[in-house]
């Protein structure tokens, strides 16, 4: 498939799958079976590695197995994004050239995160990170577990410096700037909503998608707000996002994934909520603000 092709499947509800963890081991069943469900929900694609997938607690192996399993298991019924970012240059370029070799539609790559670096390291970080690869790629911006964000004008210049940067995951509470950057990038920037609050309203101002982790215990739903959108139902697609609230909220009772583990185990969708350290599974008070939402949702049956 030719790099045109890919970017234009970049759209809609693109869930950001948890990692299944048995007995402290990546379950691959699991998580092939939590792919299927995405494909049965009709979403229009997944991301593997991303914030809800723990990353920073997977070894590269482990991540580059991810994304095997992601494709094997897609083959082919919707485009599997693959966030290939770390702390370390070498380890990011290692993941995003897996990552590239195993077909993905797009990369995802975080903002090399604790250390804090100035724009011009940011921007030469990732010309290195991308260097001779053809699949697209977007930024993920996520300075509140970064630690450093990305300003308009390092937008721009990494569109200028890479052919093949394509848009960016935007996990800050500022629709300012996803206009800015569409004013300065073009409409065809593609912008993916990474805040669950933020679903609706950054849509409307044209962003052309969802990363949210709710798209795990919702699929559908976000699925149906993101096809309103781009069929100008803004009606519509207000009234899905205002049903979401809380199930929206409650994935931010504690960190992320924590509730949406939890909530996936009392829905089936997970064997166990398991964690590896330091994240651990929600806490009986958690647990049952979570068994509340859920209950008020209509998800738990009789």
């Amino acid at each position: 498939m030719s790099a045109a092709s890919k970017v234009d499947q970049l759209w809609g509800s693109v869930p950001p799958l948890v990692t299944p963890f048995r007995d402290g081991r990546v379950d691959d069943e699991a998580y092939a079976a939590l792919v299927e469900a995405q494909v049965a929900a009709g979403s229009h694609g997944i991301l593997v590695n991303g914030t809800t997938a723990e990353p920073s607690l997977l070894t590269v192996r482990e991540r580059n197995r991810l994304v095997d399993v992601a494709m094997e298991a897609a083959g082919g019924r919707l485009p599997v994004v693959a966030a290939t970012g770390s702390q370390s240059l070498a380890e990011s370029r290692d993941l995003t050239v897996h990552a590239a070799q195993a077909g993905v539609a797009a990369l995802l790559v975080v903002t090399p995160y604790y250390v804090r670096p100035p724009q011009r390291g940011i921007v030469a970080y990732y010309q290195q990170v991308v260097d001779g690869l053809e699949t697209p790629w977007m930024v993920y911006h996520i300075p509140g577990r970064a630690a450093v964000g990305v300003t308009v004008d390092t937008l721009v210049e990494l569109r200028e410096v890479s052919p093949t940067f394509v848009g960016m995951k935007h996990a800050v509470n500022d629709l300012g700037f996803v206009s800015a950057a569409l004013s300065r990038l073009g409409p065809d920037f593609k912008v993916f909503v990474g805040l669950e609050e933020l679903s609706f309203p950054m849509m409307a101002v044209g962003a052309c998608g969802l990363m949210n982790a709710v798209g795990n215990l919702a699929p559908a739903r976000l699925v149906e707000m993101c096809e309103a959108v781009r069929d100008g139902d803004l009606h519509r697609a207000r009234k899905l996002h205002e049903s979401l609230y809380e199930l929206n909220d409650a994935v931010f009772f504690d960190t992320n994934p924590i509730p949406v583990k939890y909530m996936m185990k009392r829905l089936g969708l997970l064997a166990d909520n398991e964690h590896r350290l330091p994240m651990v599974p929600a806490s009986p008070e958690v647990a049952a603000r979570l068994d509340g939402v859920l209950e008020r949702a209509g998800m738990l049956g009789p």
